[in-house]
């Protein structure tokens, strides 16, 4: 195994990060220096765990997929990973971060109607009105209006705000977007920074802002400082994009990602992952449900494999299934229908 590799699939979680050098001249965000862990990154869980159950689980099929999530980190690149519904795009991340200790993923679900303002952050204009109407006495944070109680970072925002540890951030399938945010996209990646014009017009030059994690590692709701406005990233934050392949890209858009194709899986990756899931029993009593999947794989998803194993012969265990073969080939029918 090449010693470049980080990110390798299926070694458990570590601080690889920090052994990742300094990022190239043309794409040094900050001082430029390689990643710093945290303080806690060896005793607080929170930096593997909520990744662990999708994470653990991931099978990396092909050699080509740690080379293409390697070489997006080393670049600090965002990775454009394309492919059928149902081969594991948007499960990577959860794999990387699991593996190299990134925190939770922050995910940002693309639809026609999605902007880069969504992403980047919200603003409350109207409960800030209604905050400085209210009578100091009255207010609920306190007789001083706080701009940055009425500012949420969105996921891409968070992910970009200054940290020593790079986050990891999923924009699931980005070809469902409108024509422009591609292209939309493009400056914050080549800057890593972006300004929020209302903080940058408050009287407090650092106001304390919510960002898109649930809470920190010590549990407690998670908010950044934002300095004169702008937010400005120190270390490129791991970003996946995925992709199923209903629409094409600007050149420019492409040039500035590492593109991995997802490949589909065949029969010995399809029994891995049922025994992963589901034991190697599972394995070994689900070869026709494989075979039936691979006659018509072109028009289904591995998912719809797994739920047809679990629902005809049982989960872990002594969780087995007494059907009749009648009633069990109108389920298998039924969950293995084509997507197209």
């Amino acid at each position: 195994m090449s010693d470049w590799l980080k990110f390798r699939g299926g070694r458990l979680p570590g601080n690889w990060l920090s052994e990742i050098p300094a990022p190239p001249p043309w794409r040094s965000f900050g001082a430029g220096i390689p990643p710093q862990p945290p303080s806690d990154l060896g005793s607080n869980d929170f930096w593997w765990r909520y990744e662990q159950k999708r994470g653990s689980a991931f099978q990396v099929l092909r050699k080509e997929i740690p080379r293409a999530v390697n070489a997006a980190l080393y670049l600090r690149r965002p990775l454009l990973i394309e492919g059928r519904p149902g081969t594991g795009k948007s499960s990577l991340i959860s794999a990387v971060a699991y593996e190299l200790k990134m925190g939770p993923v922050l995910r940002w679900p693309i639809s026609s109607r999605s902007t880069l303002r969504q992403g980047l952050y919200e603003y409350d204009a109207l409960g800030l009105l209604n905050e400085q109407n209210t009578p100091p006495g009255e207010r609920a944070g306190g007789p001083v209006v706080d701009i940055g109680n009425f500012v949420q970072l969105g996921p891409l925002g968070t992910a970009l705000h200054n940290t020593s540890w790079p986050r990891a951030l999923l924009i699931d399938e980005i070809d469902k977007s409108d024509l422009d945010l591609p292209n939309d996209l493009l400056n914050v990646f080549e800057d890593g920074s972006f300004p929020i014009p209302e903080l940058a017009r408050a009287q407090n030059r650092a106001p304390m802002v919510k960002t898109s994690w649930p809470c920190g590692p010590d549990g407690k709701p998670f908010k950044v400082q934002v300095n004169d406005g702008v937010v400005t990233s120190d270390q490129f934050p791991f970003v996946v994009m995925t992709s199923n392949g209903e629409r094409d890209f600007p050149a420019p858009f492409l040039r500035r990602c590492i593109r991995l194709r997802m490949p589909d899986p065949e029969k010995e990756d399809l029994e891995r992952i049922v025994e992963t899931h589901l034991g190697p029993s599972r394995k070994a009593q689900a070869a026709q449900l494989i075979q039936t999947f691979l006659n018509n794989s072109s028009n289904l998803a591995t998912d719809q494999l797994l739920n047809a194993v679990y629902v005809t012969l049982g989960g872990r265990g002594d969780d087995q299934r007494v059907i009749g073969d009648s009633e069990k080939a109108d389920i298998e029918a039924m969950i293995l229908k084509e997507l197209s």
